[in-house]
């Protein structure tokens, strides 16, 4: 996608074609100015602070350090669409350039301080701004991924009352199809890849050009809201976690190596969709907290070969991806590439087989460092730099969190036994989970079992501490690092005339890990003539309905499901027959 901001290139920055400037110049976060005052709050010996912005506390601060000759004019935000367009923008841009996007917030949307705002963005220099911009004002900030749909996002706005949307041309009509639907809406604002007009809607792009680029930020509280992410729906509609401003900003501050254990010199790759949260953690706060570089790749359609060249042409330090990309990388010959800077891989969202971690290493001469978190909590597992890398596991608890393997009565149990994964939140809730489900208290509480938050997770800890995921308790599907709720499929499954009942379970898939397969009961006036082409016919149907990464690439027709006493459909015997554990 194009986009205005190009125009926004520092010059004195590295031209292609011409040989890259190095800019690595190697210093620990909290040896900086910037976070002395923190360090006594990471020793335990302060409390948190009760003031926190990460806009103006740790943004702002690189950018002051820029102007006194303290920091390297490095870039804080590098942008490629593969194309040759290309954004670099320092610590100082990025300061100036957020502040003309949160002046459009409050003057030109009219927004406030706690009003919440969906942001519906691909990788495109825009959704940083605005995820800067929303935290300089305190309105608080909903991503999506860029292929939710009409239903999809009416869902999002009606659940959250949002009073902006903001998104691209391509989905302004979908928007538009549900929007006099959504009762709490009020503005509509387009990023469009040229100067482009829609009745009812602001234009983002002529808005940022006459914008002022003074803005006093807000001073919020460590606790007070700052972003929302919608959760996967495993057992009913998603829900939608709620995360304060110290929740993603202040834990890796007082962590001194947390999950990235970046440097000012490192070169950030996080190819994750902008509206799950890791990207929020892995190319936003984390990065930005280290005064590291945040580099994106625009990657609209990418080729099997456009991630090995963009680490080969790029001085790319720490990438992060999904298993599937790494599984697809394995699967190429990586010889003719040399990726010269590249020192650190990371991989998290489901585990890494072994198999791929040892073809990787032998490839590249690099491990594959996982993670594990969820969507409440950010990361809860880890495995950090220097850590022996065992194939299969986690890594260990990622501070500050206490992790645990704790049975139904929140029993602590021993080495090599399994049991639930869980973190200590009492007598004191740890920094980094989210606040709560935001209008649904019961869910909220129901996380929470004695001195613990559940995850819903089991898995075993070995004797070293390492930790080893087995399984999930709930349905959900993890598909090329897409959580896919069944619900949702079930949902729109059963809208169609064909459908009786339908239930959706995770499949084993050489490439993806787990699919999406639905176990479909046709209804009684319905005859079945070609079940090809109804297959075809209901896939089609759920990618348009829904959004296209949830439809069912395998189906089956039966003639019942298998239910409980009380009739509701025991998705554990289909999914348990689909893996052959029964």
């Amino acid at each position: 996608m194009k986009t205005l901001l190009k125009l926004q290139i520092l010059k004195s920055f590295w031209i292609p074609g011409q040989p890259q400037r190095s800019f690595h110049r190697h210093h620990r976060v909290l040896s900086s100015p910037i976070f002395a005052q923190y360090e006594a709050v990471s020793r335990g010996e302060q409390q948190l602070p009760e003031y926190f912005n990460f806009a103006s506390d740790v943004l702002d601060k690189w950018s002051q350090m820029e102007k006194d000759g303290k920091r390297a004019s490095n870039p804080a935000l590098w942008w490629i669409n593969g194309r040759g367009g290309e954004v670099r923008w320092n610590f100082e841009e990025l300061s100036i350039l957020s502040k003309k996007v949160a002046n459009i917030l409050s003057d030109r949307c009219g927004l406030r301080r706690g009003d919440r705002i969906l942001v519906v963005l691909p990788r495109i220099p825009e959704w940083w701004l605005l995820t800067v911009a929303c935290i300089r004002t305190g309105i608080i900030l909903i991503p999506g991924i860029s292929q939710l749909t009409a239903k999809d996002i009416q869902y999002r706005l009606q659940a959250s009352k949002a009073k902006c949307v903001i998104t691209t041309d391509a989905l302004a009509p979908a928007v538009d199809a549900i929007a006099d639907q959504c009762r709490s809406l009020q503005t509509k604002m387009m990023v469009s890849s040229e100067e482009g007009k829609r009745d009812g809607w602001l234009s983002f792009n002529g808005l940022f050009k006459e914008a002022p680029a003074d803005h006093t930020c807000v001073k919020t509280k460590l606790q007070d809201p700052m972003i929302i992410y919608f959760t996967s729906g495993t057992s009913g509609a998603p829900k939608m976690a709620e995360h304060s401003q110290g929740s993603f900003g202040f834990r890796p501050i007082i962590n001194k190596r947390y999950w990235l254990d970046l440097t000012p010199s490192d070169v950030m790759w996080c190819t994750v969709d902008t509206g799950w949260v890791v990207a929020s953690l892995g190319s936003v706060f984390g990065p930005w907290v280290s005064g590291s570089c945040v580099f994106v790749h625009n990657l609209p359609q990418a080729e099997p070969t456009t991630i090995p060249n963009t680490l080969s042409r790029f001085p790319i330090t720490t990438f992060l991806a999904i298993p599937t990309v790494f599984r697809i990388l394995v699967k190429n010959d990586l010889a003719s590439y040399k990726f010269m800077s590249l020192k650190h891989c990371i991989s998290g969202g489901e585990p890494v087989k072994p198999e791929v971690m040892e073809q990787w290493k032998n490839k590249t001469g690099l491990d594959i460092y996982e993670v594990y978190g969820q969507t409440e909590t950010g990361i809860i597992c880890s495995v950090l730099k220097g850590m022996k890398v065992i194939p299969g596991s986690m890594g260990k608890a990622s501070p500050p969190y206490d992790v645990q393997i704790i049975d139904e009565e929140t029993n602590v149990l021993p080495p090599g036994q399994e049991g639930e994964i869980a973190i200590r939140v009492k007598p004191k809730r740890p920094l980094g989970l989210f606040s709560r489900y935001i209008d649904n208290p019961g869910k909220t509480a129901a996380t929470e079992r004695g001195d613990f938050y559940v995850t819903g997770d089991q898995g075993v800890m070995d004797k070293e501490g390492y930790i080893w995921f087995i399984g999930r308790e709930d349905d959900i599907i993890n598909s090329s690092g897409y959580r896919i709720g069944p619900f949702d499929v079930e949902s729109v499954l059963l809208e169609h005339p064909a459908v009786a009942e339908a239930a959706v379970v995770s499949s084993p898939d050489p490439l993806r890990k787990e699919v999406v397969k639905a176990f479909v009961v046709l209804s009684p006036d319905y005859a079945l003539q070609n079940k090809e082409k109804l297959t075809l016919e209901l896939q089609e149907y759920v990618k348009k309905v829904t959004a296209p990464y949830k439809y069912p690439r395998k189906m089956e027709f039966v003639q019942e499901l298998p239910k409980t006493a009380i009739g509701k459909i025991k998705r554990n015997v289909l999914r348990d027959r689909e893996w052959g554990w029964i």
